[in-house]
């Protein structure tokens, strides 16, 4: 910049310098175009462009040596310190133990009714004890107890001598008798029936038993028709 402004300095005093040379008189003020057209205009200069010189050939910005700016070490990792955010805990209730609750309910007896068997004291000896006898089997239907039965049914009849004289029997209406329902099990070569007594059998001992056909099948076959040796017990 300075250089530009003495440049221009020289070229004002040269211009001064011509203006000085160039002849003037006061006094022949008529004649001074014509002076002025004799003297020929000094020839333009050729002004070279000063180059600008760039910022980074001045070296004046550059860093010295000495600078306090501290230069971090390339080959030393950063520490990087982990921060550890505590997780929130749930809090956990723990429910109370429970007490086993036991409610008592009362057993109530079942109580099985039997019609009781006389006491045998002054009992017939068909009363109590293991009877012996034969065994047959008819066709069922409207029995002395007032009863129907079928086939089916597991019943038996009676000896008429032991239905007549069954303790507690008024000999008035058979319907009646309390030997109407008593329970009686059956015997015979190792099979065993249990049946009701609903009838009574005109052609039996007073020991025998005249069984339904499912009652009797349950002892021996039909084609026997009539088994001895059997024994049965009141239930």
């Amino acid at each position: 910049m300075a250089f530009i402004k003495c440049l221009v300095l020289l070229l004002s005093v040269a211009a001064s310098t011509d203006a000085l040379a160039t002849p003037h008189a006061a006094r022949h003020s008529v004649h001074h175009r014509a002076i002025a057209a004799r003297v020929a205009d000094p020839a333009p200069l050729d002004v070279l462009p000063v180059p600008i010189r760039k910022r980074a050939d001045t070296k004046r910005c550059k860093q010295r040596a000495s600078s306090s700016v501290l230069q971090v070490s390339s080959s030393t990792p950063p520490v990087i310190h982990a921060v550890n955010t505590p997780v929130p805990t749930q809090p956990t209730t723990t429910p109370p133990p429970q007490q086993a609750t036991t409610t008592y309910k009362p057993v109530t007896p079942t109580t099985t009714t039997k019609v009781a068997a006389p006491a045998s004291g002054n009992q017939p000896s068909f009363m109590y004890g293991t009877q012996t006898g034969q065994g047959t089997f008819y066709a069922t239907g409207l029995g002395s107890c007032g009863i129907t039965n079928k086939d089916t049914d597991y019943i038996a009849a009676v000896s008429h001598l032991l239905y007549d004289q069954y303790p507690g029997y008024s000999g008035v209406n058979p319907n009646n008798n309390p030997i109407c329902g008593r329970s009686i099990t059956a015997r015979y070569q190792g099979k065993s029936v249990t049946v009701a007594v609903t009838d009574r059998c005109e052609g039996c001992a007073i020991t025998d038993l005249d069984f339904s056909p499912s009652a009797f099948n349950q002892l021996a076959d039909f084609s026997v028709g009539r088994i001895s040796g059997m024994t049965w017990t009141w239930n």
